[in-house]
């Protein structure tokens, strides 16, 4: 069955800039040239507009590059692409770089079946698509395209955000998202006839969709901001119910709007039997609380099973008024609980799955509960039935990730993705009743698993705790220091980096790369107590692990600094800017994307305010204040300082983290940096903060990633790519 997830978001500030600034003030070069990896760089406008945080004056030169609808920042944008582009095309194997990546992403991709209704639904790929495609089966085996978002927009960039059908699978309500935005609209079809039934809910915004038999749905949204939809301010969710064939307008708001309470994050969901609706309230990305409503009584209140933000709580599934919830409350790694609806708070709680010593997370399916332990970021499966009765651990195709054991209660099989980082996905189907498992769909990804190995390595950071790293590379790999490294990490947000295959990090591995993820503390690879460790107060122990991961690599003979990259998105371009700042001598190629960069000012732009939890604001404390403007990247660029070749990318429409901090980083490292290594900014226009990119989007993206890190460690030509 499908559980309510909450929402992470890393969102931000609402966008202003000075009044007397004119077109006039962005100085352009239109000839930006090159000599000994000099850049000309466009000239970027320095402002006066400073801040006073408990009496110490910061200021923000590059504020006007907030405002997002500005024709400067617009003009500031195609600058910076115009020199970026320009030093990239020197590179004489990009094009050779995008030629192998485009021939190895060309193969089939299929996911995993579900049934909805008459039909069983799939998505598949033929290779090159800009977007999966979404396919049916009927029961005499004639299989046709249900959705195809290809056809969405001429350039590919609309993509489908997310897709739920009624509970008798005659109706579908499908979400887009156009430019790579996170507001979507949601259009509402009759599953024979693919025919749109009515206008589209519109301005909607970190939700699901969750239907309430065939009549209507719960989703969630924020009232639209005053200024720039992509930067300005958002924190009062609210969940609404739509009922077909009646307007938006009349939707009616089922939680939130109380403006004596806000919650940031709302969220919905019906359960299977359509007896009760969940609803989850949050105002960061850790703590939620937690309430009920019988939908089978119209007039019953809100129930209370969590009122407080204290633990992440969620439903797993019901069994009649049995409830089974997931919680971290009084237990760090999670356990299952049970209790009864009708007195659902926590002093009732029974534990089901009691707690471990390793992070739980659950999914159930085809009548059992399978809980899969993370175990130094490798998984393991155990199958429950519903008394609590371990059925049996079950075997998985080898060491490393897993996803799916989900599904319907009547399912008779469920399916599961292996991976790791050398394994493409394959696709298991999975007997519940005798805990076989055969491959439905082994991928076609041109790839030679066999040549290249996986080791995990436990490493010392600076105050002595241990680390784990997943180090992948060609068997027969020579460490004599020489070999092209990348170093990726995000270490935040609760969030667990476990093996997964990547094609793009495929073709790293054939050029002869090794490709090394630290599990840095303030992810969730440990539980709670990990996660803790490299939040607020505590958030230079993520940078130190990193710092003590690229040490590793060069002290065993992996690579040397000037052949080590480090690179991470979103949270993860934050650990980088900060990183690369604190130790520029460390790594000769820094790759910072969509990250999160002022640390003074996230807090308020979209919905960056709910990350306080992990970073704390510059308004909380003087300590507070100190410590982020301590290793905010942005204010952390100091004049002359040879720092590594830069390339920071981004997209043009990223509203959960806004391109403004890129561009200031930009800005303060082509103003101040020292010495012959670039500094430039690759902004995508009509994308946003990842999910959904085009197929040629992130192609191109990938070939000028990998020539720019391996043009600036000294590669000046490629062996042939097979």
């Amino acid at each position: 069955m499908k559980k309510w997830l909450s929402v992470l978001s890393v969102a931000v500030l609402a966008a202003c800039s000075p009044q007397e600034q004119t077109s006039s003030d962005v100085e352009l070069s239109k000839e930006a040239t090159m000599t000994a990896n000099q850049l000309t760089y466009p000239t970027t406008f320095r402002g006066n507009v400073t801040d006073n945080y408990f009496g110490t004056v910061v200021a923000d030169p590059y504020r006007w590059l907030e405002d997002d609808r500005s024709v400067d920042t617009e003009a500031w944008v195609q600058a910076q692409n115009e020199v970026t582009f320009k030093y990239l095309e020197q590179i004489p194997y990009r094009q050779q770089i995008e030629e192998r990546l485009s021939s190895m992403w060309n193969y089939e991709k299929v996911g995993a079946p579900f049934k909805e209704g008459d039909y069983t639904y799939f998505y598949k790929n033929d290779g090159l698509q800009n977007q999966y495609v979404v396919y049916r089966t009927d029961a005499e085996g004639n299989t046709e395209v249900f959705l195809d978002p290809n056809t969405f927009s001429e350039d590919g960039t609309t993509s489908l955000a997310s897709l739920s059908f009624s509970k008798d699978g005659s109706i579908a309500a499908y979400a887009i998202s156009e430019g790579g935005s996170d507001w979507r609209k949601i259009i509402i079809i009759d599953v024979e006839t693919k025919e749109q039934l009515e206008d589209p809910i519109v301005d909607v915004k970190f939700s699901g969709i969750s239907w309430f038999g065939n009549d209507g749905f719960y989703y969630s949204s924020y009232d639209k901001p005053e200024g720039s939809e992509l930067s300005a301010k958002t924190d009062q969710h609210k969940l609404y119910y739509h009922k077909l064939g009646t307007a938006q307008a009349d939707d009616a708001v089922i939680f939130g709007g109380n403006e004596a309470e806000k919650h940031r994050y709302v969220g919905g969901y019906v359960s299977e039997d359509d007896n009760y609706l969940f609803i989850s309230a949050a105002n960061s990305t850790s703590g939620n609380k937690l309430f009920l409503k019988d939908l089978s009584s119209p007039n019953s209140e809100l129930v209370a099973i969590t009122d407080t933000f204290d633990a992440d709580t969620s439903v797993l599934d019901n069994k009649g008024s049995k409830l089974y919830l997931v919680t971290d409350l009084d237990a760090p790694n999670k356990r299952v609980v049970t209790v009864d609806a009708s007195a659902p708070e926590p002093a009732n709680w029974q534990d089901f799955i009691a707690e471990t010593d390793n992070v739980l997370s659950v999914g159930t399916g085809a009548g059992y509960i399978f809980a899969e332990y993370m175990v130094d970021a490798i998984a393991k499966v155990e199958q429950y039935d519903y008394d609590g009765n371990k059925v049996r651990d079950v075997e998985l195709p080898g060491v490393g990730s897993v996803s799916g054991f989900a599904g319907k209660d009547d399912a008779e099989e469920l399916y599961y993705t292996f991976t790791n980082y050398n394994t493409p996905g394959t696709i298991y189907k999975y007997a519940p009743a005798t805990g076989e498992s055969e491959v439905y769909e082994k991928s076609k990804a041109d790839f030679d698993s066999d040549a290249y190995e996986s080791k995990q390595v436990f490493y010392t950071s600076k105050d002595g705790t241990e680390v784990p790293m997943i180090i992948t590379y060609k068997k027969g790999l020579e460490l004599d220091g020489t070999n092209p490294t990348m170093l990726y990490g995000y270490g935040g947000f609760n969030i667990s980096l476990t093996p997964s295959f990547s094609i793009t990090n495929a073709l790293w591995l054939e050029m002869g790369g090794v490709y090394a993820v630290a599990n840095l503390r303030g992810g969730g690879e440990y539980g709670k107590a990990w996660h803790l460790a490299g939040t607020q107060l505590n958030k230079q122990n993520v940078f130190d692990d990193f710092i003590a991961a690229g040490e590793y690599l060069i002290d065993q003979g992996y690579t040397s600094s000037n052949r080590l990259a480090i690179r991470g998105g979103s949270n993860g371009g934050l650990l980088v800017g900060a990183v690369m700042t604190q130790r520029p001598d460390l790594m000769q190629v820094a790759l910072p994307a969509v990250g999160v960069l002022d640390m003074l000012r996230y807090h308020t732009f979209t919905a960056g305010a709910g990350w306080a939890y992990d970073y704390g604001t510059a308004e909380d404390s003087k300590e507070m204040f100190e410590y982020l403007y301590g290793y905010s990247p942005v204010h952390n660029v100091e004049q002359g300082v040879n720092y590594p070749a830069t390339m920071i990318t981004t997209g043009d429409h990223d509203d959960r983290v806004v391109p403004a901090h890129s561009f200031k980083f930009a800005a303060e490292l082509q103003a101040k940096a020292g010495g012959a290594n670039p500094q430039l900014i690759r902004i995508e226009t009509n994308a946003g903060h990842g999910a959904g990119t085009p197929v040629s989007k992130t192609i191109e993206q990938y070939a000028d990633i990998y020539g720019f890190t391996l043009w600036n460690m000294g590669v000046k030509e490629l062996e042939e790519l097979q």
